[in-house]
């Protein structure tokens, strides 16, 4: 059951949530439980450790991200 709880919303605005909230359900729904999406590039832990830390030194901490 969906109840809203505050403001005065119209019933395009009303239908529009439950539409988005609808569609999220059936595309839950529709997924195998326990499957991961696939894993976004930005958030693997093995892109960092990919390359080699650079030497100990004074300027170590410039080529840490931008390797020469």
């Amino acid at each position: 059951m969906i109840k809203v709880v505050r403001g005065n919303p119209t019933p395009e605005e009303l239908a529009a949530a439950l539409a988005v909230v609808r569609t999220r359900a059936a595309t839950a729904a529709a997924e195998p439980s326990g499957a991961e999406g696939p894993r976004d590039a930005w958030s693997d832990p093995s892109r960092i450790a990919a390359a080699r830390l650079p030497h100990p030194g004074p300027a170590s901490w410039g080529r840490t991200y931008w390797p020469s």
